[in-house]
Formats: structure tokens, sequence, C-alpha cells
């Protein structure tokens, strides 16, 4: 027997229900924000996400899913954020509107070690903003995080924000880091040896204890930041205390991907474990031209669903789709009248089945019964002679015969609709 490969999962269709119905909710509130969904392949350049995430980071030195094919070398995308830009910049939407607001919905894919809230193929609800440094954006953009998070049913959850500054403050910050952890080398992980060599900065977001506590140690303050970034700052932290959005600086935050500027954020739920990131944005002021366009201002944020999902405390149900109508041939020559019967429902959008496992007339109904039928609807021979169908109320146990040509009338009657 075949199995899931390790690190992906099937939706099966109960929990099928639940992600389209925060899938919804999603699509709903980006278009009141104002925002336009975006589909992008799964297959991109891989160098794409060498150039955009750097060379240093753990997705593109150990997760990467790559497919070489010629002299190509494709990857299946691990995140969102560099495919959008690089459709944004390939079609032209900076010539068009100049100022986009964009969201997406679908699967990512990483190379790394299955655990609780993390797969190798895992699903985003994500949006990116692009062309503006408004510090005000930053606000709409964990405004919206924090409106989807609460509205498909994730109430417990703590949203924490840092800066990063621009370019020349980031050297600042990581000469600081380096002058910190000369001495501490020997409490830190082995990659974190590595990192404090190549990309300082990332020894901040590594999850191990050892370095976690050693972290801790650090005094890092926002002395790094020049006086625009910190203006900047000030007025993200302003526009989220006016909004009524609670959050934690934390200094220590500097996700883990190359291309964040200035303010970067995170939602976190202690539910998830040691991972324990719902969703994770920022800025990325420099990317757009690190991928061929000009210099843009740009935030957003990538939400995993599967962890949502592990996170939710309730208010995200199921939606009912109640079977209105299920149609019981009672001999052989009655089940081309029950498939017309059927056709014709459907074409009046009741929603409908049939039984097409030749059961008995005892299975059907304690079938119609287990599925949750509003309605047995039989048809045998004599229903045939006579162009009507028996109608059995599986509430109320009443039965009644109706003729066809009325049938979807009283029905629609019944239902209310």
């Amino acid at each position: 027997m075949y199995k899931t490969i390790r690190g992906t999962k099937d939706i099966l269709p109960e929990e099928a229900l639940l992600w389209q119905e925060a899938e919804s909710r999603a699509r709903r509130i980006f278009a009141v924000y104002g925002y336009k969904e975006i589909r992008t392949p799964l297959l991109e350049e891989a160098e794409l996400f060498n150039r955009s995430l750097g060379e240093t980071t753990e997705i593109v030195q150990k997760q990467m899913f790559l497919i070489k094919r010629d002299s190509d070398t494709i990857a299946l995308r691990p995140e969102g954020t560099a495919s959008v830009v690089r459709a944004w910049l390939e079609n032209h939407l900076d010539k068009q509107e100049h100022f986009s607001k964009l969201y997406y919905l679908g699967p990512m894919f990483r190379a790394e070690r299955p655990q609780k809230g993390r797969l190798r193929q895992f699903h985003h609800i994500g949006c990116e903003a692009i062309g503006s440094l408004s510090a005000e954006l930053d606000v709409e953009v964990i405004s919206l995080l924090n409106r989807i998070l609460g509205e498909i049913g994730v109430k417990d959850f703590e949203l924490r924000i840092n800066s990063l500054g621009c370019a020349e403050d980031k050297k600042r910050l990581s000469a600081a880091l380096k002058k910190s952890l000369k001495g501490q080398l020997k409490e830190l992980c082995e990659d974190c040896v590595e990192r404090y060599q190549r990309n300082v900065l990332r020894i901040l977001d590594c999850k191990k204890t050892e370095c976690k506590e050693a972290v801790g140690k650090l005094d890092i303050l926002d002395s790094y930041l020049c006086e625009e970034c910190g203006s900047h700052f000030k007025s993200v932290l302003e526009g989220l205390s006016s909004s009524g959005i609670p959050y934690k600086m934390s200094n220590q935050l500097v996700r883990g991907l190359d291309y964040y500027t200035r303010t970067v954020f995170e939602a976190t739920s202690d539910k998830l474990g040691s991972q324990d990131a719902l969703a994770a944005g920022g800025r990325y002021d420099m990317l757009i031209k690190e991928l061929g366009g000009d210099t843009e201002g740009a935030v957003g944020f990538a939400l995993g669903v599967e962890r949502a999902m592990l996170s939710m405390d309730g208010g995200l149900k199921i939606p009912q789709h109640q079977l209105q109508a299920y149609i019981i041939p009672l001999s052989r020559n009655a089940r081309q009248a029950c498939l017309n019967t059927l056709q014709a429902l459907r074409n009046n959008n009741i929603i409908s089945d049939m039984d097409y496992e030749n059961r008995s007339l005892k299975a059907n109904m304690r079938k119609a019964n287990d599925i949750g039928a509003r309605f047995a609807l039989l048809v045998g021979d004599d229903e045939i002679s006579n162009k009507s169908v028996a109608i059995k109320d599986m509430l109320s146990g009443t039965q009644e015969s109706v003729a066809v040509d009325n049938l979807q009338r009283i029905l629609k009657d019944k239902l209310g609709s």
C-alpha cells in the first residue's frame, strides 16, 4: 500500500471544508482592505530564491527542492514573496499602477525535518503591498494579519515586532553582535558558529536551546538604528497603539531571510511548541531593486495555514451543506427515472444525491438518516406509472405522494428556499 511522502499530509473532506471556510474569510478580508489576488507558478528558477533570500539562509543552503533539466535548475517555491515580486516586475505592474496590493494562497515546499506544524509541503495565505515606504502601510499590513487570525478563530496569539533598520543599520547591528558573541562561540551550536562568520544575524533566529540562551544574555538595543529608520519605527508603533493592536517589542527578532529591512514582525502561539510562529513578515525595501527593478518600498506577511489550524481557539465552524434530497430507486426500472429526477433537482440548486449501490430499501433509509438527508424520495414502478414521487420527511417520519411536475416547487416550499 502506498503512503504519503514524509512531511506531506492529506486534507480529507471534513478538514477541507474548514480550510475552505478559512480561505473564504481571508479572501473577504483582503477585499475589504483593497488587495487583489495573484497566482504565481509553483516552479521558479532556483536563482530567484538564491538572489532574494540570501546564499547563507537555511532555505537556500538546505531546504529547497531542486529539479535539474538540461542547463536549468528549477525550484519548487519555498516562499511567496520572491515569486510575487518577480511577477510584479515581469508583467510590468510597476509601470501600470506602481503601487500594488496583492494577496496569494497556495502550497510552498521546503525539505526540512517534519515536526508539529512543520511540513515539507505546507500552505501560506499571504500578501504583499509594493510601492510605498509609508509607516502607515506597515500598520495596515499588521492590522490585516491581526484581523485574519481573529476571523479564522486564532484568538490566543502574541504579536512580536522589531526594526532591523536600513542596510547600513543592519551592518552596525551585525558588527555589534559579532563583538558581543565573540567570547561565547563555545556555547553556540555548530550551525551558529558557521553563521557567526557568514551571517551573524541568523544566530538570533536559531531555535536551539543553547543558542537561545546565549542570545538571551545579550543586551540588544535599538541604538544601531539611524534617525530616519528610528522615526519610521516610532510611527509604526504609534500607529499600532492608536489602532488598538497589542504588540510586544522583541529586539532579538530578525526573521530568517536576508531581504528584510526596517519593520519585522511575527505572530506566535504557545500551542505550536518550539516552532511557535504562526505568521511572519516585514519590510523588504531593497528586494525590488535586487531583482532588477527600481528602489521601491514593500511590506508583506505569510500565514501558515497548517499552523493556524493547530492554534484555533474556536469560532471557525465547518459550514453545513446538508443533503436536501436523497433519491431511492425501488426497482431496476426506476433507476433511469431517478437519474432524470436527480438532474432536474440539481439544475434547480437543490442539494441532491441518489443510491448508486443497489441497497435494499431498509439499508437506503438507514443511509439517508446517517448522512443527514432532509428528505428521502422514493421512486418505484407504481410511481413511474403514476408520474409521482413519494416524499419521506426524515424529521417527522411522515410520507406523501406528489406529482413529478410539482416536486421541485414542493421541495423548495418545504425547505423554505
